[in-house]
């Protein structure tokens, strides 16, 4: 698919590895629709993309009326929706059973669940309802690209990333039945899992601690940037026999 005069669905993509892709996406002459709850960062990353190109819309991805909403927001402006990149998501964590006892809060679980799995697939599904009324593409026939974020943490999940890691595995899970659901809408689904990545979710991080994540990527040993989420993504899009796979795009890292 040609990302030309395309549309692109980016939850949280007012920041990080959304922002990234956000950026990727208009350099590569596509327009953006950014759904996120921070409206400052949403409405300067328009500025920054020009207001022809970008629109923000608030939306919380796990609320239903809310996503219908910022959708159809999405087709009276643009008029349609051809990718859609779910990188809307919660670090919490929490230890299963803390030093003094307490189990992990079953409402701190269920944020986290809310927003990475069940906002994930809210969006998707809403979308997809669109995208199959999409003209197909006159050279490979597709009508749209889906992708959801996951994360080196499905797999290689660490201390206190009980909810964190359950969500992104699901994530993962998701990928084949929906994109064989898809299929026959010329709809294709992917998954990327990044690894350490310089975004907000590291700020804070003490530079020690930031130094000593660096060193556990093979090569380059640094974290990975925004815009290369953004180009992997733009290229699997043009490339349509990607379909039904998890991507891992970590430097070789291995967090075990």
């Amino acid at each position: 698919m040609d990302i030309k005069g395309k549309v692109a669905v980016v939850t949280g993509g007012a920041s990080g590895i959304g922002r990234g892709t956000c950026e990727e996406f208009v350099r590569r002459g596509g327009k953006v629709a950014i759904f996120d709850v921070n409206d400052e960062a949403g409405t300067q990353l328009v500025a920054a993309l020009g207001a022809g190109n970008a629109l923000f819309v608030h939306v919380d991805v796990a609320d239903e009326a809310q996503v219908i909403g910022a959708i159809d927001t999405v087709f009276e402006r643009f008029g349609g929706i051809h990718v859609v990149v779910n990188a809307a998501g919660v670090p919490l964590a929490a230890k299963t059973v803390d030093n003094d006892g307490n189990p992990f809060p079953l409402k701190l679980w269920n944020k986290v669940i809310a927003v990475n799995l069940t906002g994930t697939f809210n969006v998707l599904r809403l979308a997809a309802a669109k995208m199959i009324r999409n003209a197909p593409d006159e050279k490979t026939g597709e009508r749209g690209v889906i992708f959801n974020i996951s994360s080196g943490a499905a797999t290689q999940g660490q201390t206190g990333q009980a909810a964190y890691s359950a969500s992104k595995a699901a994530v993962v899970g998701m990928v084949l039945p929906v994109a064989r659901d898809l299929a026959k809408h010329g709809i294709r689904v992917m998954a990327i899992a990044p690894g350490l990545f310089d975004t907000p979710m590291l700020a804070g991080v003490p530079e020690k601690m930031l130094d000593a994540l660096k060193t556990m990527s093979l090569f380059p040993k640094r974290l990975g940037q925004p815009q290369e989420l953004g180009a992997a993504i733009c290229s699997i899009v043009e490339i349509p026999y990607f379909n039904a796979e998890t991507i891992a795009l970590d430097g070789g890292a291995r967090m075990t």
